[in-house]
C-alpha cells in the first residue's frame, strides 16, 4: 500500500524540513526525524514529572486544558477544513469497529482469570483496542502523511470514543451486578454513553463536520483564537501524556508479573495493526469501497501506543490501575521503534 492517493492531494503546509523529506525518502532514518520530536516530548513531559520539577497536583490542570480547550480546537480545525464525505466514509468506520470489536472480545478472554475479574479485564482490553489517536496520533500522522489523512482519523477517533470506549465500560462493570444479566449490561452501557456525551471531544468532531458540510468560517479573529488554542494542543498533549505516565509509575506500589501486561502490551503493538490490515485488505478484496491509501492510515492508527486517557478511566472505575499504567508506559516506549517500523513498511 503506497501513499500515492494521500501526497496528490498538496504541498505539505506546516510540515516542516522533515515532512518533506519524507514524502521524498521515505527511509528508516527520515522516518524517525519525524517521529523522535513527538517521542521526545513524551520523554520530557515523563522525566519532569518523575523529578517532580513539574508538580504531581499540576498534571490534571494540563490534562483539563488539553481535553478541554486545545484538542477540541484542534479536532474543530481538522473536521472544519476536511471535506464532508471523508468524515462520513462507511466502510472505514466499519472495518475499524469491527477490529475494535475482535481486539476486545480476544483481549477479555484472554485476560479473565482467578485475578482478573470483569473491571480489570475490561480496562485491559480498551488498552489494547484504543490508540491514542487524539493525544498523539492526530499531529504525529499529519506531519507524515499529509492533511488528506486527517478525515479518516477523526472518523476512527469518533468509533472509539463511542464503540470501543463504551463497550469496554459497559462490560467493567459486570463485576458489580452479577446475576443480572442483560439488565447490568443496559444500565453500564448507558453509564458509558453519558461519558461519551460529556466528552468535548465529539462534540467539537461534530460541530467541524457541520460546519464543513455548511462550509461555514468562524470570524477572523475568532478563527485566530481557535486556530491559536489548536497549535497548543499537540506540545501540550504530548508532554502531558509523559507526565501521566511518570505519575501512574510514581504511585504503582506493588510488584506485577510479566503476564499481567505484558500479553495486553503485544496486542496493541502487534495484533491490533495486523488485524486491521488483514480485515482491510479481506474487506478491498471483496469489494468494499475501501481505497489502499487509507488503509493504511487506519493500520498506523492502530499501530499507536495505548491511549494514556484509560489510566484515568481505569483509576475512577476502580479496575487496577497500575497494570493499566504499565501497559501504556510499555506500548508508549517501544512504538518509538514499532511504529516507526510500521511506517517504514507501509509506506
Amino acid at each position: 500500500m503506497r501513499r500515492k492517493a494521500l501526497d496528490d492531494t498538496g504541498p505539505p503546509s506546516r510540515q516542516g524540513f522533515e515532512g518533506l523529506l519524507l514524502r521524498q525518502s521515505p527511509t528508516v532514518l527520515t522516518i524517525l526525524l519525524v517521529t523522535f520530536p513527538f517521542f521526545a516530548l513524551v520523554l520530557g513531559g515523563f522525566v519532569a514529572a518523575h523529578r517532580r520539577m513539574l508538580p504531581l497536583e499540576a498534571i490534571p490542570g494540563l490534562n483539563g486544558f488539553v481535553l478541554f480547550f486545545a484538542l477540541p480546537a484542534l479536532l474543530y480545525r481538522f473536521g472544519s477544513t476536511t471535506p464532508i464525505v471523508e468524515l462520513l466514509d462507511v466502510a472505514v468506520a466499519g472495518v475499524y469497529a469491527l477490529c475494535a470489536l475482535i481486539m476486545v472480545a480476544f483481549a477479555v478472554a484472554m485476560s479473565l482469570n482467578h485475578r482478573i475479574r470483569w473491571n480489570d479485564a475490561s480496562m485491559g482490553a480498551l488498552v489494547a483496542a484504543f490508540p491514542n489517536t487524539g493525544f498523539m496520533g492526530v499531529p504525529l500522522l499529519a506531519a507524515l502523511l499529509g492533511p488528506a489523512s486527517v478525515g479518516p482519523i477523526i472518523l476512527l477517533i469518533v468509533v472509539d470514543m463511542i464503540v470501543t470506549s463504551s463497550l469496554c465500560v459497559a462490560l467493567s462493570r459486570l463485576d458489580d451486578r452479577q446475576g443480572e444479566g442483560g439488565r447490568a449490561m443496559l444500565d453500564a452501557g448507558k453509564k458509558a454513553l453519558q461519558g461519551v456525551l460529556a466528552n468535548p471531544m465529539p462534540w467539537a468532531i461534530l460541530l467541524g463536520a457541520a460546519a464543513s458540510a455548511a462550509e461555514f468560517k468562524l470570524p477572523r479573529p475568532v478563527e485566530q483564537t481557535v486556530w491559536l488554542l489548536a497549535d497548543a494542543a499537540s506540545p501540550v498533549a504530548l508532554f502531558t501524556i509523559g507526565a501521566v505516565l511518570a505519575r501512574a509509575q510514581l504511585q504503582a506500589n506493588h510488584p506485577m508479573p510479566l503476564s499481567d501486561y505484558l500479553p495486553v502490551t503485544l496486542m496493541k503493538l502487534l495484533l491490533h495493526p495486523l488485524l486491521v490490515l488483514g480485515v482491510g485488505m479481506a474487506a478491498i478484496q471483496l469489494g468494499v469501497a475501501l481505497q489502499a491509501s487509507t488503509l493504511t492510515v487506519m493500520v498506523l492508527v492502530a499501530a499507536l501506543p495505548s491511549a494514556s486517557n484509560v489510566s484515568l478511566l481505569a483509576e475512577r472505575l476502580g479496575a487496577d490501575n497500575g497494570r493499566i499504567a504499565r501497559i501504556i508506559l510499555v506500548t508508549t516506549a517501544v512504538s518509538f521503534l514499532t511504529f516507526s517500523g510500521a511506517v517504514a513498511l507501509l509506506t
